[in-house]
Parts: structure tokens; C-alpha cells; sequence
């Protein structure tokens, strides 16, 4: 335990070093050089096997790569062992070439990438873990005939007529009227409002609060936070508690939630925390010491409290490569990437992206149990259907709700 939290401390010290010098630099809108960040995990190819390459846009630097980091961890993982025996499609076996660029979690870089990506690689799927890098990679990605495996919950990318993308996580809209009926009946009707700045933010508390008003709630004090810049949240957090509150709404990075929550705490508010999907309970819990201060809390349940056949396995495995807990990013995209060959091989090809996305559904079903981490029942539309994975904190235990 105490080398677990030890890491810990030490991945929050660095996030804060990256975070406090990006404050400083704006991204570039020229086309971004090669970077230490880029990596190609070529795998080992014995005579007669091939490869397809599967690409991969994310934040590897700056402020948001621990969340990258999380992210990407989950396809490595599973390219790692689905290269061990390679899958076959038509008596051809292949394996997976792994090409993961930083975009550090700016959409015209992700664009950027993504044509680097099909160009020199001809990848027929790229992951990009954002909302923003989702729309900038839509404009194109139809013409030059990749799939976008879409690791966000903003339901709007799937409004955009794009036959070549694929939500992973569940969308946010699944989580309002859940997290109102559990906050308001535990703790009361009045709410505050402490979300990211950013325009997911904006769009979460944009689904929350007509859910949270039509079940007789109320909004005491509107603020959010910006991340990229604040440091301190003194001044906010009391504000925020002088309209004295039940309920007080955040989100955003892990890490800076959890000193959000632990000033309210410091503070006195013994309310409830509405938790909005991108912070983990997982992961704020060791900073904040343990589930004391996050009592009542609601939000994305953890993968650990998964009972899904491959959890448990999963869960031994990731902490054994990579010394840490998994959290959702991880495991979703692990879990997306084997449903992906499936559909290949369901689909007989590794290039044509419109055979592939065809195929997802069949993918799905021909998943081995010990594969499915989380409860993946099929597609609603070109989202992955997931069963319900809310949970609250009580007594120090994260207690999942059934619905």
C-alpha cells in the first residue's frame, strides 16, 4: 500500500509540474513535429504473418496525460496480448502495430495526426480520447475511410451524420436523472455548481440542471473552474458554500477535483458530491486519503467494483504491469480494441473501415467472456450499449446502484 501511494503522490507532484508549464504555451496551429511522446509499438512478426496498424491521437504531454496515459494503457494492454498468437482472418494471420501521438488534447493536432496516421500507416481505426479530437477528425476521416473509436460521452458526436464513428463510454445524458433522484433524497434540493470550464463541462451541466429542476431542485450558486489555469480554490469554494448548498456539482481532471472536494470538506460542507464521468472516485480517493471526504459522492463506478467475467483478470494484470489501479479509460479501450478485431474478422478484412464499423455489433457478441470487463450487451445506434455504472460512496465503500 505504501509504495502504491508513494507512486501516487509522485504521478499528482509531476501532473502539477506539466500542468503549471503548459499554463505558459499555447498550442501550436502549424503542423506539430515528430515528438518523444510518439511511440510505435511495432510487435514481432514470424514468417508468413502480417501486420495492421491501429492508430492512436491523444494528450501524451501537458496538463491531460495522466488521462492520456490512462487511456492508451488499455490498447496497449490488449495489442500486447492479442499479439501473442496474432487472430486469423481468411487463413492469414495478423498482428497489431500500435501508433500512438501526443495531440497534448488540441483538436487541429488531432486532426493533424489522424491524416499522418492514414498516410503513412494506412490505419483503418484511429482512438482519439476527446470530444474535440473527434470533431476535428470527422471533417475528414469519411474521405479517407478510417473508423473513429471515439473515447468520449459527448452524445453530439454521434449527431454529426458520421457513418465511420464509434462512442465507446456510455454518454453523459445516462447519468443525470440517476445522480439527482440518489443526491436529492440523501442530502437535499438546493445545488451548486463547481464544473470544469471547458465546453464538456459546459454541455454536462447544460443535461444536469433541467433534470435536477423538473425533480424540485434548485440552483443556488453557478461557478466553474478553470483548470488550465486555477490553482487555488479558496475564493470559489467558499462562495459557493455561503449560498449553503445540499449538493455541489464537479468535474473535470481527477486530481484538481479532489482538492476541490477536500477545500469543501476543510471548509465544513458535509453535503453531497455530484461527480461528473471524467473524475474517477478511484482515483481521487488516495489523494484525498482514503473515501472519508467523499462520502455521499456519486459518479462512474470504478472498474475494481466491476463483477463482469474479465474484471477480476483485468484488474490483476494492470496492476501488475503498470503498478497502479485501472480506471475506466483503461479499461473501456481495452476492451474496445478486442471488440474491434472481432468485428475484423467477423468483417474478413483489416482495411475496409465500412466492413468493420458493420461488423461491431457481431464483434460485440463474438467477445470471449473473459474479455468483457465491463457489461456490454450490443450498440445503441454507434455507441457501445453498456449496462448502468453508477456508484456512491457510503461508510468508506463504493456501493453500486441497480437499476
Amino acid at each position: 500500500m505504501k509504495k502504491g501511494k508513494q507512486w501516487l503522490l509522485a504521478c499528482l507532484l509531476f501532473g502539477l509540474m506539466l500542468f503549471v508549464a503548459a499554463c505558459g504555451n499555447t498550442p501550436s496551429t502549424s503542423e506539430p513535429a515528430e515528438n518523444n511522446n510518439d511511440q510505435e509499438l511495432a510487435p514481432e512478426v514470424s514468417e508468413g504473418e502480417k501486420v495492421v496498424t491501429i492508430g492512436y491521437t491523444g494528450p501524451l504531454s501537458g496538463p491531460a496525460a495522466f488521462y492520456g496515459e490512462n487511456t492508451v494503457s488499455g490498447l496497449r494492454m490488449a495489442a500486447d496480448e492479442i499479439n501473442e498468437t496474432g487472430f486469423e482472418i481468411d487463413g492469414q494471420t495478423y498482428k497489431i502495430n500500435l501508433v500512438t501521438l501526443d495531440d497534448k488534447y488540441a483538436p487541429n493536432e488531432s486532426g493533424t495526426n489522424a491524416r499522418r496516421l492514414k498516410q503513412e500507416h494506412d490505419t483503418p481505426i484511429i482512438f482519439v480520447p476527446h470530444s474535440g479530437g473527434v470533431f476535428a477528425t470527422q471533417v475528414f476521416n469519411e474521405q479517407e475511410e478510417f473508423l473513429i473509436a471515439a473515447y468520449t460521452s459527448e452524445p453530439t458526436i454521434l449527431e454529426q451524420d458520421n457513418e465511420l464513428t464509434l462512442r465507446i463510454p456510455p454518454a453523459y445524458t445516462a447519468y443525470p436523472e440517476t445522480f439527482t433522484k440518489y443526491s436529492q433524497e440523501r442530502f437535499g434540493k438546493k445545488l451548486a455548481l463547481l464544473p470544469t470550464a471547458t465546453q464538456y463541462g459546459k454541455d454536462w451541466t447544460e443535461a444536469l440542471l433541467p433534470v435536477w429542476e423538473s425533480h424540485g431542485g434548485e440552483v443556488v450558486f453557478k461557478g466553474e473552474v478553470d483548470f488550465s489555469k486555477d490553482t487555488d480554490f479558496f475564493t470559489i469554494v467558499t462562495n459557493a458554500l455561503a449560498e449553503k448548498p445540499d449538493v455541489i456539482f464537479v468535474g473535470g481532471p481527477s486530481q484538481p477535483t479532489a482538492l476541490i472536494i477536500k477545500q469543501a470538506r476543510e471548509l465544513g460542507f458535509e453535503g453531497g458530491f455530484m461527480v461528473m464521468d471524467q473524475a474517477k472516485l478511484e482515483e481521487m480517493a488516495p489523494i484525498l486519503e482514503g473515501y472519508e471526504m467523499l462520502e455521499g459522492a456519486i459518479g462512474a463506478l470504478p472498474i475494481i467494483d466491476s463483477d463482469a467475467g474479465g474484471a477480476s483478470d483485468f484488474v490483476s494484470k494492470y496492476e501488475a504491469e503498470f503498478g497502479r489501479i485501472p480506471t475506466a479509460e483503461g479499461a473501456f479501450n481495452y476492451q474496445a480494441l478486442y471488440v474491434l478485431v472481432e468485428a475484423m474478422k467477423a468483417a474478413g478484412t483489416v482495411e475496409d473501415a465500412h466492413a468493420i464499423m458493420a461488423k461491431v455489433d457481431q464483434g460485440i457478441q463474438q467477445l470471449p467472456d473473459d474479455k468483457m470487463v465491463w457489461h456490454l450487451t450490443g450498440l445503441d445506434g454507434q455507441g457501445f450499449d453498456w449496462l448502468p455504472s453508477i456508484g456512491y460512496v457510503e461508510n468508506g465503500e463504493v456501493v453500486l446502484i441497480s437499476e
